[in-house]
């Protein structure tokens, strides 16, 4: 995805099975952190820094989302072993990978999610995206400065003219 381009609306279960809609989101900003597959060092890495990570991104107006094309189960299990209690971990499995798909972080050689974060704004729009090796975890405190230049560049834009 492009930056500035609007992000398309998607539903899929989270690991509890409640379905989740990304427009269910709307007026906050939503981190899309994609992942190969569950069970994996690097990816429960990954899982773990959204939990860590929770408060801080909820005090920038984000909510974060860990996905993968891991089952409802598979997810359920998985988030119980790492002690995530509050992160919502998706469920991309069925159509298979189609969220990753829309998103262009699927590859359909090895037929999971490429390591990726998406950070989407109060609005829709698509404000910061970074694709990593599969190998790489993922530097949170780039999510995170995205949404403080986010959040500092919409308080500018609400500062009367002098």
């Amino acid at each position: 995805m492009e930056l500035g381009e609007q992000a398309r609306d998607f539903s899929m279960p989270d690991q509890n099975g409640n379905t989740v809609r990304l427009s269910g989101f709307s007026g906050r900003r939503v981190v899309l952190s994609f992942h190969p597959l569950a069970w994996t060092r690097i990816c429960a890495e990954q899982m773990k820094a959204l939990e860590v990570n929770r408060e801080a991104f909820e005090e920038l107006g984000a909510v974060a989302l860990g996905i993968s094309v891991d089952s409802v189960p598979c997810k359920r299990a998985w988030a119980g072993s790492l002690s995530i209690k509050k992160t919502l971990l998706l469920a991309d499995f069925w159509p298979h990978g189609e969220v990753a798909q829309m998103y262009d972080v699927f590859d359909g050689t090895k037929g999971y999610a490429r390591r990726a974060n998406i950070v989407i704004d109060e609005v829709g729009r698509v404000i910061f995206a970074a694709e990593y090796p599969a190998t790489t975890m993922p530097d949170m405190q780039d999510v995170k400065g995205a949404l403080q230049a986010h959040e500092r560049s919409r308080r500018e834009e609400e500062m009367p003219l002098a």
